[in-house]
């Protein structure tokens, strides 16, 4: 009989919640005795946290798994669990087509995992894609940094862009009470992690499925109340969130932004196209006019925040004429980082129906001469830094020189400078920025900036 024990291995396919919801069943895993592995074919557990925006992504996802389920034929003791939107999406239609999987599990089942793994232990295959109410999240994630954490506030999302998965993947929207959240952060902050992003499918739709209105009628719990509740948490110097829906975003978040100063200026506000007609048959409920005014309202409170978005080409029916007002709203606001992506039929969502798609040689040409655009504005947007001093939160060494460390900006730019990683790691230095590239800058260390960290030993 084998006793040593267990060893997993989780491969994290897609977004920021992806990515905190592979922490916190890596924490549920560490709880159970079992070990993280690095390497894949030395684990005896293969979690893949699966991710169904994009069909490459998902592709690539059963390419991985093929390799593991011939290996199962060999080693039948491995556990192999698919988890995430294309768990959610496939259900049992997942088992048939590669039957050697164990475990399939939607993102709302992520806290059960425990209790789901026990079941495949007991010798049962299992399905868990039904919808729940997600309790109270109690896990203790295994964090990938030490520096920054994800704090999710809100699961699901009640939007129905005619495009994307989220809703019928990650269910309807389910707020955090704000006491939950700050507990959580102040358990971080305890920890010494200096930076938390606080995460939701769309962060701007917090706290409207909470009880409770305002003695002058407004609801009790919006998300900028909670940065109100949560911003001046022990040992936290910085707190990011995304993603932002332009629908919901207010002029009192910016505002919020602006006064409170351990939050960062960085907004991530996607606009996916710059035509109304095409805006509409996604169903963002928003025109590009409202878009340019929240940007607007922006540079007007904060002028130097940074503002980053995501924008899709060759959605069906997209036009040259229209892709071109896309190219013109990129020209005119000027964003310091554009996610692209070239529009990709989803299972299950109406515009993968429609008959008038946009032929794939077509939305190459469109990416290549979006990306070229993003890279020239994103160029004109780092001039701003030459020569500046700005505060950077030190990550990690600079992967292709050993001699320099990086971190970002409050504004989310990528900085590089020499510096010893033992020394700075987790620290907040003063750099002067010497050099400037499209997405990112060099510099050279001014000061170390003292602030109280308090470190659980």
């Amino acid at each position: 009989m084998n006793t040593n024990p267990r060893r997993y291995h989780i491969t994290t396919f897609g977004c920021q919640m992806n990515k905190a919801d592979s922490e916190r069943m890596a924490g549920i895993l560490d709880n159970m005795g079992l070990i993280s592995s690095d390497d894949p074919n030395e684990a005896n557990i293969i979690l893949y946290n699966t991710c169904t925006i994009r069909d490459n992504a998902e592709q690539k996802v059963y390419s991985y798994l093929g390799r593991q389920a011939k290996r199962k034929h060999k080693e039948p003791d491995l556990t192999l669990i698919v988890a995430g939107c294309v768990a959610q999406q496939e259900g049992e239609a997942l088992l048939r087509r590669v039957p050697e999987l164990d475990l399939v599990m939607g993102p709302q089942h992520a806290n059960r995992l425990q209790d789901l793994l026990e079941q495949v232990f007991n010798g049962n295959q299992v399905v868990a894609t039904e919808p729940i109410h997600i309790v109270e999240d109690i896990t203790k994630p295994r964090r990938d940094s030490k520096i920054t954490a994800w704090v999710n506030i809100i699961y699901g999302c009640n939007e129905h862009c005619t495009y994307c998965v989220v809703p019928g993947v990650r269910g309807r929207e389910q707020s955090r009470y704000p006491e939950a959240v700050r507990a959580e952060m102040e358990e971080l902050g305890r920890q010494g992690y200096p930076e938390i992003t606080l995460l939701g499918q769309n962060i701007d739709a917090y706290g409207r499925d909470l009880p409770g209105v305002t003695a002058e009628g407004r609801k009790k719990h919006t998300f900028t109340d909670l940065l109100y509740y949560v911003h001046d948490v022990p040992g936290v110097e910085r707190i990011r969130f995304a993603t932002s829906h332009p629908r919901y975003f207010t002029e009192r978040l910016i505002r919020a932004c602006a006064e409170l100063p351990k939050v960062c200026e960085h907004f991530h506000i996607p606009f996916q196209s710059g035509d109304n007609k095409l805006l509409k048959a996604m169903a963002r409920g928003y025109t590009h006019e409202k878009y340019r005014g929240i940007i607007d309202n922006i540079r007007e409170l904060m002028p130097d925040a940074s503002i980053s978005a995501d924008a899709i080409v060759g959605f069906p029916g997209e036009t040259e004429a229209q892709f071109e007002n896309t190219l013109k709203l990129v020209d005119d606001i000027g964003f310091d980082l554009l996610n692209t992506a070239a529009y990709s039929p989803r299972p299950g969502t109406p515009a993968a129906l429609w008959e008038n798609q946009v032929s794939e040689e077509v939305k190459a040409d469109r990416l290549q001469r979006l990306n070229h655009l993003v890279g020239v504005k994103a160029g004109e947007r780092s001039q701003r830094y030459m020569g500046r001093t700005e505060e950077i939160l030190v990550e990690d060494i600079n992967p292709k020189n050993a001699n320099q460390v990086m971190g970002r900006t409050r504004g989310n730019r990528l900085t590089f400078f020499e510096g010893d990683i033992n020394e700075l790691k987790g620290k907040l230095v003063k750099v002067k920025i010497t050099e400037v590239r499209p997405f990112s800058l060099t510099g050279e260390v001014t000061s170390v900036i003292n602030y109280q960290l308090s470190v659980i030993s």
